[in-house]
Formats: C-alpha cells, structure tokens, sequence
C-alpha cells in the first residue's frame, strides 16, 4: 500500500475517532449546572426539619418492642 493512501486513511480515522469522542461527550455532560439547584434543596429540606423540629411535629421513632 501506498504511504500517502495510509497517511490519508490513518488521518481520517483519527478524524472519525476524534469527532465521535465530542459528540459522545456532549450527550453524557449535562448542559447546566445542577449543583447549585442541588444545595438549593438540600438546604430546603434541612430548613423543613430544622422548623419540624422545633415545632414539635417530629415524633421519635417506634421504640423496639421485641424484648418483651
């Protein structure tokens, strides 16, 4: 074969393998941050237990009744 046919064709794969790697990775990463949203509710839920808390809605759990 050809040095400048295997140039040619070792390029072009290359070129494929590359261009295939961005569009694989434009679909796993997600478009925008969710890590912002994610505190958003994390701190909301604390805020709800903090609130159940001391407003007494928050019963302790069941106490073990098997020993009898």
């Amino acid at each position: 074969m050809d040095d400048d046919k295997l140039k040619l064709i070792l390029a072009g794969l290359g070129g494929l393998v590359f261009s295939l790697i961005f569009i694989l990775l434009a679909f796993v990463l997600p478009l925008k941050d969710n890590s912002v949203n994610t505190e958003l509710q994390a701190k909301r839920t604390l805020e709800k237990i903090s609130k159940g808390i001391k407003e007494g809605q928050l019963r302790p759990p069941p106490k073990d009744q098997s020993n009898h």
